[in-house]
């Protein structure tokens, strides 16, 4: 059956939509001063406590190439320390960033970004000990040649560092990062892998992980997403994590970065969409596995130039997709990456550039920190789904 949202959205794709006060009222709310969320009730991060979930966002420094927008924007961080109960960066405790060359690592931006978190009591996410790719290891890793032992020596090394400088004040890591290949679902080589295999791999990091952080909740974290183009990823995750469950690898938790967008355009492929992205979290789900929405925002690169048609449309995608993923009570974390427009890495990604040259929207707050209808439609979303699991 097709939804008034849906009806919606398929118009604003055929640039047909209803005007901005009624999609705005439509999709959830219209544009907010920043002001009208100030009451500690409304902000976001209290509605999503009431019913148990964690809500947060990711901010950094190494990305600013204005200086002064992200991390380094006072009124910035005042919007999410006002919203927002956890923090991750955005790469400051990433490996290439924490090591770029061998020897110590250095924590100096990381402990800047935590130590904030800290002082606005937010808790803090770890992102990432691994990432899979080889491009996005540090280059004198990817350069090197190991043997079995010599990769779990590396290994130890940076995830005892990591875990160790921080401790107990990062409740949770994304303990490998994307691991496998979205076209055919096998799993990524990199030079840490070359010898023992990467399924040997990612079981090593988690249990090396538990040995150093044994509070943290444990994360394999991934892109994959609804849409058929996504199939054999989801599919590849799901093997991956039936391995690691069978080996007894101590994986807590599949985070879900959503970054969504109008997968398939239609209505019916729309529908069709999100019936498998069910089917994949069910089958998540039945492994005994806890679900995060990670890294969320929505491209709206085939959405329609109107602002008001496209804020409209952003709102009914992230609608739709969170109160399906939200429905699973084991989802008990739900962060952004990026909660205005001006600092969304969509701005900069080729992929994700829209063909009219126009500058993207695919967050909750626009480039003037003014709230949009997406944030209106999170709003509702946590406020209607159910309680999360004790």
């Amino acid at each position: 059956m097709t939804t008034r949202r849906q009806s919606i959205l398929g118009l604003a794709a055929l640039g047909l939509g209803p005007s901005l006060s009624a999609a705005a009222r439509a999709a959830g709310q219209g544009p907010l001063a920043a002001s009208a969320v100030a009451g500690a009730g409304d902000t976001l991060k209290a509605l999503a406590a009431r019913k148990g979930l964690r809500f947060g966002n990711a901010i950094g420094t190494m990305n600013d190439s204005a200086g002064a927008t992200h991390f380094r924007n006072p009124a910035y961080r005042a919007l999410m320390a006002r919203e927002c109960g956890v923090l991750v960066a955005e790469n400051e405790s990433k490996w290439q960033a924490l090591q770029p060359k061998p020897g110590p690592h250095d924590f100096r931006l990381a402990d800047e970004l935590f130590g904030w978190a800290k002082q606005n009591n937010m808790q803090i996410r770890g992102h990432c000990l691994v990432w899979q790719d080889p491009r996005w290891l540090p280059e004198w890793v990817s350069r090197k040649t190991y043997d079995v032992p010599g990769a779990e020596q590396e290994m130890r090394r940076h995830i005892a560092a990591v875990c160790g400088h921080f401790g107990t004040d990062v409740y949770s890591y994304d303990v490998v990062n994307e691991a496998v290949q979205p076209a055919t679902g096998e799993l990524i080589g990199n030079a840490l892998n070359r010898k023992s295999g990467a399924l040997a791999q990612i079981d090593l990091a988690f249990r090396l992980a538990r040995e150093h952080a044994p509070h943290a909740q444990l994360v394999y974290n991934d892109y994959m997403g609804p849409g058929k183009d996504s199939a054999r990823h989801r599919a590849g995750v799901l093997s991956m994590l039936a391995e690691l469950k069978a080996r007894g690898t101590p994986v807590h938790a599949l985070g879900l970065q959503s970054h969504i967008g109008a997968w398939g355009g239609d209505s019916e492929a729309r529908t069709r969409s999100l019936r498998d992205w069910r089917a994949f979290l069910d089958e998540v789900s039945g492994m005994g596995l806890d679900l995060l929405i990670t890294e969320f925002d929505v491209s709206d690169k085939d959405l329609p130039a109107d602002v008001a048609q496209r804020d409209a449309a952003a709102a009914a995608i992230a609608r739709d997709f969170l109160e399906l993923t939200l429905s699973y009570p084991r989802c008990r974390d739900f962060l952004l990456w990026g909660m205005s427009d001006d600092v969304s890495w969509l701005q900069s990604w080729k992929d994700a550039k829209r063909r009219d040259g126009l500058p993207s929207r695919p967050t909750p707050y626009d480039a003037q920190l003014q709230a949009k209808p997406m944030r209106g439609a999170i709003a509702e979303v946590l406020k209607a789904m159910p309680v999360r699991a004790a």
